[in-house]
């Protein structure tokens, strides 16, 4: 058995496979999210590890004794976040999240010293992991002051699991402190912020060993001792590896809390200007492009909030025939933007209410919205030199069929629909504690799905959602302008 820990913004999921890559079962605990003031977002990292208890019986308690043939596990997590330790391994200070926008005028300053955008390929983001530790120092210095190490989510729970301070390539790619095409630490960006190489964790591949399963935990678990446990990925490279999309050319749409366009790729192909995200992939040799939509389905549960209905109930109304745009528009930028506007000020807005609007109007605005946003992706991906023919979905907002044909018909991409299974970040991650386990060559591990149904773009509504994307396109600056 391999088993795959994904720490994710809402919860911990623990996933068992066999041999075979055959899915035994999962385990789930939930997470939440402090918001204490406007733009932060954080979480105790505590609340982790109790999770990741909590996930793992779970799937004890459903699948007695199976833990007991583990071989390798790998671990999944949400990006950027920064976790601050002291030399005793404590923590200092809650994390701070992916999400949070509160570095936006550090983030602005180290991006603009050029060798952040030369060694990284990309924009130093409000979000990345870098300017959250110039604002810990400018607003916390105590705490800035007894920073020993600087550790990723994921990561954290390594420390906890191994004793061990490592992590690897595809989640340090979003820190700003990774000289992405050498695949290193850039002892520049650190000292730039003010850190050094000792306050980092060591660096593997995500298929390679990265520590061991201390004996306390395995005794608990059921699970023998010096089980070794992947370096692992990013949220989004590890759900790429659970998709087998890790070779050039191929992609996948995430339609999650937030929204990822992810396109893999066979070399480094930096190309910040398009606030596309250019990483390290979990595989050796390999990179990938992501645009970045910072609320997808958490559109949807916004306006569910709002309007006391379920997502589920709000799309349900929509039906199932894709209809035209009905020339209300919605700009999906809840908490800011990265992709194409690395905007962490902007916000939302519905444009074009009358006093026909109904509900259903809005969801549909708020489904096209986040089609457009998609659309506003691959058009950075092309001027970041990458071309996709299709796409596949994943993601919980993939169930709805509605939203999926909206995003073809925004895409002009067929959408692939995987044959029922679960192949997100945990799956992922799984696979990869399989790699590292076995030495397996991560080609043939890492395969992708039967392909269930495919979603064509609706040819008869291409204009009309052409129309449609150039309103979109044209909200931004003028809702930019008006809120100067």
């Amino acid at each position: 058995m391999y088993l795959g820990l994904d720490l994710g913004t809402s919860g911990v999921k623990a996933l068992l496979i066999d041999a075979g890559q055959t899915v035994i079962g999962s385990g789930h605990a939930s997470l939440d999210v402090s918001r204490p003031h406007p733009g932060w977002s954080e979480q105790n990292p505590a609340d982790w590890i109790r999770a990741c208890e909590e996930a793992i019986a779970e799937l004890n308690a459903s699948y007695p004794g199976q833990l007991a043939a583990v071989k390798g596990i790998g671990l999944s997590g949400q990006m950027h976040g920064a976790t601050l330790l002291d030399a005793g391994d404590q923590v200092l200070r809650p994390c701070i999240l992916w999400n949070d926008t509160r570095s936006h005028a550090e983030a602005a300053k180290l991006d603009a010293d050029p060798r952040f955008r030369n060694l990284t390929g990309n924009i130093v983001f409000p979000g990345f992991t870098a300017p959250k530790l110039v604002w810990v120092k400018n607003n916390e210095p105590d705490v800035f002051a007894k920073v020993a190490k600087v550790l990723l989510p994921k990561d954290f729970l390594r420390l906890w699991l191994t004793g061990e301070h490592i992590s690897e390539m595809s989640d340090s790619a979003g820190t700003s402190w990774l000289d992405v095409g050498k695949r290193g630490w850039s002892s520049d960006l650190l000292s730039a912020t003010s850190l050094d190489q000792k306050q980092m964790p060591s660096l593997v591949e995500g298929t390679e060993k990265a520590g061991a399963l201390r004996s306390e935990l395995a005794s608990k678990w059921g699970m023998q001792a010096g089980i070794p446990i992947a370096g692992g990925a990013g949220d989004n490279a590890a759900s790429a590896c659970g998709m087998g999309t890790v070779a050039a050319g191929q992609a996948f749409v995430s339609l999650g809390t937030s929204g990822v366009l992810f396109a893999a790729n066979a070399a480094y192909l930096p190309n910040p200007e398009s606030a596309v995200h250019t990483f390290c992939h979990a595989l050796p040799d390999t990179w990938h492009q992501m645009g970045v939509i910072l609320s997808a389905t958490d559109s949807l549960n916004w306006l569910s909030e709002i309007s006391g209905k379920g997502a589920g109930e709000l799309t349900a109304e929509l039906g199932d025939t894709l209809k035209a745009p009905t020339g209300v528009s919605f700009l999906p930028y809840l908490s800011g933007e990265r992709t194409p506007h690395n905007d962490s000020a902007i916000r939302g807005a519905f444009t074009g209410l009358a006093h026909e609007s109904s509900r259903a109007v809005l969801t549909q605005a708020a489904v096209e919205g986040v089609a457009f946003a998609f659309r506003d992706s691959l058009e950075a991906l092309a001027t970041a030199g990458t071309t996709l023919t299709r796409v596949t979905a994943i993601g919980g907002g993939s169930r709805s069929r509605y939203w999926l044909k909206a995003i073809a018909t925004a895409l002009g991409l067929p959408v692939d629909i995987p044959a029922d299974g679960d192949f997100g970040a945990a799956f992922g991650a799984a696979r990869l504690g399989m790699i590292a386990a076995t030495g397996a060559d991560p080609l043939r591990v890492c395969t992708a799905p039967a392909t269930d149904a495919t979603i064509e773009p609706v040819a008869a509504l291409s204009n009309a959602y052409a129309d449609a994307y150039q309103r979109y396109r044209l909200l931004y600056p003028a809702i930019k302008a008006a809120t100067a």
